[in-house]
């Protein structure tokens, strides 16, 4: 069976998420003479050419000899980078990690149907990523084997049912980083408020949200039970919790996420409308 490291593999847009990719893929044994890189960039170009890896500003000549085809650019110049490459994708595959870009937008723009949908998030810069990935039937278990085989060189990816959920993926993971920043600037506040300076009040935080998480990615208990075992009664993280549960903080979280939704489902139709 082909795996992504036998395959060539192009990137039009050589951004930050796209460089992650490379890296991820070079780190696993991906030859750098399988690469090709479309940026309109000259630093971006040197940049990667620095690490050996074929780059221009062509995407005709891009995507020629391309097995796989990364889209990575923003929504807004998705129409006029797709539409001179229209019928010139046969016999390849699309992964496009463009925000609100629907499979339906891509395919009229390219004249194909082969393209698996992605939401990236920005840990993947670190290769700690959660990626939602959606693919209409047409594009068959090998196809999505290579898509995951791609994303999964920078973190966790997951394959959705439909692609209205990639809205949800949006809301939880995409957008998700960001909740958990706003968790950390608030619990350094508090920390400086309560006399730490702030490098303490970083390293504490920073080193209680990895340690949360690797608590809660290797237990067997769910992130519930888990609160649970650390929250002794009257204690003070009962005391703590109190005054979360006393402001409806999970339902303000629940109303958030479902608004990230709203907003990504919104970002998307103005895409959409945007290709007719």
């Amino acid at each position: 069976m082909s795996t992504a490291l036998n395959c060539n593999i192009c990137f039009i847009g050589g951004g930050n998420m796209a460089q992650a990719l490379i890296g991820g893929l070079l780190s696993r044994g991906l030859p750098a003479t399988r690469v090709t890189v479309s940026d309109p960039v000259e630093h971006v170009r040197e940049l990667l050419q620095a690490k050996d890896i074929h780059v221009t500003d062509n995407n005709i000549d891009a995507i020629r000899e391309a097995d796989i085809v990364v889209l990575a650019v923003k929504p807004q110049v998705l129409a006029d980078v797709l539409k001179p490459l229209n019928g010139l994708f046969t016999d390849k595959l699309i992964v496009s990690i463009v925000a609100g870009a629907e499979i339906e937008t891509i395919s009229a723009f390219t004249g194909t149907e082969m393209v698996v949908r992605v939401m990236p998030n920005t840990p993947a810069l670190v290769q700690t990523g959660a990626h939602g990935l959606f693919a209409y039937p047409v594009v068959d278990d090998a196809k999505r084997e290579l898509a995951s085989q791609v994303l999964a060189a920078t973190g966790l990816t997951l394959w959705v049912e439909s692609e209205d959920q990639i809205d949800a993926v949006t809301a939880v993971s995409g957008s998700g980083p960001a909740y958990f920043f706003y968790m950390m600037e608030s619990m350094i506040r508090a920390g400086k408020n309560m006399g730490l300076d702030e490098k303490t009040a970083t390293a504490l935080t920073l080193q209680t949200a990895l340690g949360a998480a690797q608590m809660a990615i290797t237990s067997s208990n769910t992130p519930a039970e888990l609160r649970k075992n650390v929250t002794s009664p009257n204690g003070t993280t009962q005391a703590a919790l109190e005054v979360f549960d006393r402001a409806q903080i999970s339902q303000n979280i629940q109303t958030a996420l479902a608004a990230a939704q709203k907003r990504s489902q919104e970002l998307a139709q103005d895409l959409s409308d945007s290709a007719k």
